[in-house]
């Protein structure tokens, strides 16, 4: 019984492989370095891996087979690896290879189609509407609770300063959290410690079913991917997740009823050029009929995801960097010292756009450890990239970790040096030698929000404390996630000045 079921899909995998081995795709695709694929699974069982040795292995296969690779799995699934800055441009910065596929969609079922992984019309729409919200207006509104989520922020750290380690990653998830809720999505949770807890749980457990997923090919499939576990374990996350961005869409919404001015309602008052915070931009192009309300949760989860994570991770290895190199550290002070003097004044943006020395390190640090250490296109048209011809239909994996790590671009490159970034020694770069943000048509939409709320809380932390190291570069053990992760906790020693 069972030969009548494996011998057909047996003949069925053989002829798909032969087709694709000798086909013109297959051809193309094995002109690429690779590692040396097996027949019939291709290179699927180089990935059956931890998330830590995957991570290793991502980095070897740059390092054994040059800065244009492939691998390939089964029914025709191909990824090319790149991390030159002239193929890195070609893919990213035109409109022809703005298209989303894998890895991204093992993300629906969390995030939609929200403005992260959605194509097409739609995600030209979402940007534009989405631009408005982050337009230099309104981030000179964000700014004002930038600062009082940085005094904050102050606050929690003093009660560290008796403390020989703490633990950075929830720290300074919970400001970024918090600044996230209370400037794009206009509300405040009153038990913000409770809130943060449950979201970091549930956001891990997503992250680690999705590079499990990955790691695993065969659960590509849905179907096969719904049977398991992992899913279990991902739909109890996704039941928090979207239950939390409910309650926000659901609080701003009353809140906006309940307002004795709206000003969605008062045409009088409203200018269709007003720059409104994110929620209450989604909100007012919903009256329009521009967007329905799965679209707002759409844009909610992906925004308070994308919003604050990736800025708490820049911030964490951040933190351990200047912790372990005192006299940068001393350098920040000194400047801070210098525009704000000794008093207790308020910092403004005035202040933040002199801090030159300090935006070098927030760079420095980022090209060290980007957030997104990989993203990916989908190439629907045959391209050119390294010399070869990469057939169309192929996954493109850009490794920013790997591109930020170059020799050739970065002399010294495991070596923290801020000075890479002053105006003389960044004029020769290649532009896409340097990606933290992405880079063209579709680079994160939010990146001069982020970079003001990093220089806002490391200011607000500098002027008060000082970082002595714990954790070392060196103690690092990095897994392959949603975001760049370490497998233990980051920790530094708070002191006040």
């Amino acid at each position: 019984m069972w030969l009548l079921v494996i011998v057909p899909v047996l003949l069925i995998l053989i002829s798909i492989e032969l087709y694709y081995r000798f086909g013109r795709t297959g051809r193309l695709i094995r002109k690429i370095p690779g590692p040396k694929p097996w027949p019939l699974v291709g290179n699927m069982l180089n990935y059956f891996r931890t998330p830590e040795k995957l991570f290793i292995y991502q980095r070897d296969i740059n390092k054994q087979y040059g800065h244009i690779n492939q691998i390939h799995f089964p029914l025709s699934i191909r990824m090319v690896n790149i991390s030159n800055p002239d193929d890195v441009e070609k893919v990213l910065s035109g409109s022809e290879n703005n298209y989303k596929e894998h890895p991204y969609i093992y993300l629906i079922y969390w995030l939609r189609e929200g403005l992260l992984v959605s194509n097409g019309i739609k995600w030209f729409q979402r940007r534009k509407m989405l631009t408005k919200a982050f337009h230099f207006n309104i981030l000179q509104k964000y700014f004002v609770t930038f600062k009082e989520e940085a005094e904050y922020f102050q606050n929690i750290v003093q009660e560290e300063v008796w403390k020989q380690r703490t633990d950075l990653y929830p720290l300074m998830s919970s400001t970024t959290l918090r600044i996230m809720c209370e400037t794009a999505m206009g509300s405040t949770h009153g038990d913000m410690e409770s809130l943060t807890s449950k979201y970091l749980t549930s956001l891990a457990d997503v992250g680690d079913c999705f590079t499990r997923r990955l790691s695993a090919p065969w659960l590509h499939s849905e179907s096969m991917y719904q049977l398991t576990g992992l899913a279990k374990k991902q739909n109890i996350a996704l039941k928090y997740l979207h239950g939390l961005t409910n309650s926000v869409v659901r609080s701003r919404r009353s809140f906006l009823a309940e307002s004795s001015f709206n000003q969605f309602d008062n045409d009088a008052e409203y200018d269709t050029k007003e720059k409104l915070a994110m929620l209450d931009l989604l909100l007012k192009n919903e009256k329009s009929g521009l967007i329905d309300h799965e679209g707002i949760r759409e844009e909610v989860d992906t925004f308070m995801f994308a919003g604050h994570d990736t800025t708490a991770t820049a911030m964490t290895f951040m933190l351990m960097m200047l912790a372990n190199e005192p006299e940068i550290q001393d350098k920040i002070f000194a400047e801070i010292r210098q525009i704000l003097g000794e008093s207790d004044r308020a910092v403004t943006t005035e202040d933040l756009n002199q801090m030159k020395y300090l935006e070098c390190c927030i760079k420095e640090s980022l090209r060290l450890y980007p957030s997104a250490p990989l993203i990916a296109r989908h190439l629907r048209k045959e391209t050119v990239l390294g010399g070869y011809t990469v057939p169309a239909n192929t996954t493109c994996l850009i490794f920013i970790y790997d591109l930020h790590r170059r020799a050739d671009l970065y002399p010294d490159p495991e070596r923290f040096i801020p000075e890479r970034f002053l105006p003389e020694n960044s004029v020769k770069r290649h532009p896409f030698a340097y990606i933290p943000f992405s880079a063209g048509p579709r680079n994160c939409i939010g990146q001069k929000f982020a970079m003001m709320e990093m220089k806002t809380v490391m200011c607000a932390l500098l002027r008060k404390f000082r970082l002595e190291p714990v954790t070392k570069p060196s103690d690092l053990v990095f897994k392959t996630d949603l975001v760049l992760r370490t497998t233990h906790p980051i920790y530094v020693k708070f002191c006040a000045r």
